[in-house]
C-alpha cells in the first residue's frame, strides 16, 4: 500500500500524520518507507533529527538520475536511508527539489516515481508519501503512483472550501492517470470536541457524504515535544490520547 498524505493548504499536519502513521506501521512489524517530497523537509527532520548531509542520497538524487539515460541506473532502494527506528526507512527531502521541478516537467518525467513505487513495493509492506502543499509535479507524481490518498483537515472554513477543489483534483488524476487511486478518507486533525465550530464543520462534511475517518485526532501540545525530540508519538508516549487515536486511525486504514 502506497499512501499519499496531501492537502494544498499548508499547516494542516501532513508531515505529522505521515510520520506517525509510518512509525506505527514499523512498530507493528511492517517494513515501512516514508518518502518526503516536500522541500521543506519536515518529515525528514522529524525522523532523522536533522536535514541530510550533502553526500547522502535523497529523493532529489533519485529524480536527478532520471534526467539522464543509463543502461544500469541505480535502483530506487539506493536512495533510501535508515532511520533510528527499526523497520522504518526514509527517502529524504532536499532543497534541490524546487530547482529540479522545471527540468523534470520539461522532460516529461511524471511517471518515474510510479515506476519507483512499483519496485519499492517488493521491499516494503507500507509506503507513505508526504507531499508539498501544492498540486505541483511532485504531488501529481505521487498521486499517479499511489494506491490511496489521505487528506488532513484542520477544522476551519478555509480548509473546508479548499477541500472541494482538492477532491476534484484527486478525482481528475484518478480518471486520467491512475484508476486504482482511492481517497482513503479525510483525517480530522487538531480536533477540539468542546468547541462549537469544529463539531459543526465535521458534521456538515459527514452530512455531505464525504469520507470522514474516525477517530478524530485531538489537539495536543505533546506533538510539539514529539517534533522537538524527533520521536513519533508511538515512541514518545504510547499511552497518550493522541497516540491511541493515531493507532486506531492506522487500524482503520488497514
Amino acid at each position: 500500500m502506497a499512501l499519499v498524505v496531501f492537502n494544498q493548504k499548508g499547516g494542516v499536519g501532513k508531515s505529522t500524520i505521515a510520520c506517525n502513521l509510518a512509525a506505527i506501521s514499523a512498530a507493528q512489524g511492517l517494513r515501512t518507507l516514508l518518502i518526503d517530497l516536500d522541500q521543506q523537509g519536515n518529515s525528514t527532520r522529524y525522523l532523522l533529527g536533522a536535514p541530510v548531509g550533502a553526500q547522502q542520497p535523497t529523493v532529489a538524487s533519485f529524480f536527478d538520475q532520471t534526467l539522464g539515460f543509463s543502461f544500469n541506473p541505480a535502483p530506487p532502494a539506493d536512495f533510501v536511508l535508515r532511520t533510528p527506528f527499526e523497520q522504518l526507512d526514509l527517502m529524504a527531502a532536499s532543497d534541490r527539489l524546487d530547482e529540479l521541478q522545471v527540468k523534470l516537467e520539461s522532460r516529461h518525467k511524471i511517471y518515474k516515481l510510479r515506476e519507483a513505487l512499483q519496485q519499492l513495493g517488493n521491499d516494503y509492506d507500507r509506503i507513505y508519501i508526504d507531499t508539498p502543499p501544492a498540486l505541483n509535479f511532485y504531488t501529481r507524481s505521487a498521486l499517479m503512483g499511489a494506491s490511496g490518498c489521505l487528506i488532513p483537515f484542520d477544522c476551519d472554513d478555509f480548509s473546508r472550501q479548499a477541500l472541494y477543489t482538492l477532491l476534484a483534483n484527486v478525482q481528475e488524476i484518478r480518471a486520467d492517470h491512475n484508476a486504482g487511486l482511492q481517497v482513503k478518507g479525510i483525517v480530522v486533525n487538531q480536533f477540539q470536541p468542546r468547541a462549537k465550530l469544529p463539531q459543526q464543520l465535521v458534521q456538515e462534511l459527514i452530512a455531505e457524504g464525504l469520507p470522514v475517518l474516525q477517530p478524530y485526532l485531538p489537539a495536543s501540545i505533546k506533538v510539539r515535544e514529539s517534533h522537538q525530540l524527533s520521536l513519533p508519538m508511538i515512541h514518545l508516549d504510547p499511552r497518550h490520547k493522541l497516540t491511541q487515536a493515531l493507532v486506531e486511525l492506522h487500524a482503520a486504514l488497514a
